[in-house]
């Protein structure tokens, strides 16, 4: 096997799991995903339909599957959704 598809395979490992422990802090820190405020190209990270998986790639603002960190229980009184909201807003 080629070392070098088992080293960036493992380093990309790596990187994802740090990305994961910052969300998971960020959400600790007194923060929660609002969903439907992003504008175009400063989500925070992958949407809830799956056409990406990172940050800044939203390509509409207020897409209602695109999302950003907001203090917690600021999301509903700037005109967000929770994810269990986004996601009946998607099935319809």
């Amino acid at each position: 096997m080629n070392t070098r598809l088992i080293a960036s395979s493992a380093l990309a490992s790596v990187m994802a799991m740090g990305l994961l422990s910052a969300a998971h802090a960020a959400e600790d820190n007194g923060k929660e995903k609002c969903y439907g405020i992003a504008k175009a190209g400063s989500n925070d990270c992958a949407n809830l339909s799956g056409s990406h998986s990172c940050a800044g790639q939203s390509k509409n603002a207020m897409g209602v599957d695109e999302w950003n960190y907001v203090a917690k229980g600021t999301c509903a009184k700037i005109g967000g959704k929770t994810v269990e909201e986004a996601k009946a807003a998607m099935k319809k």
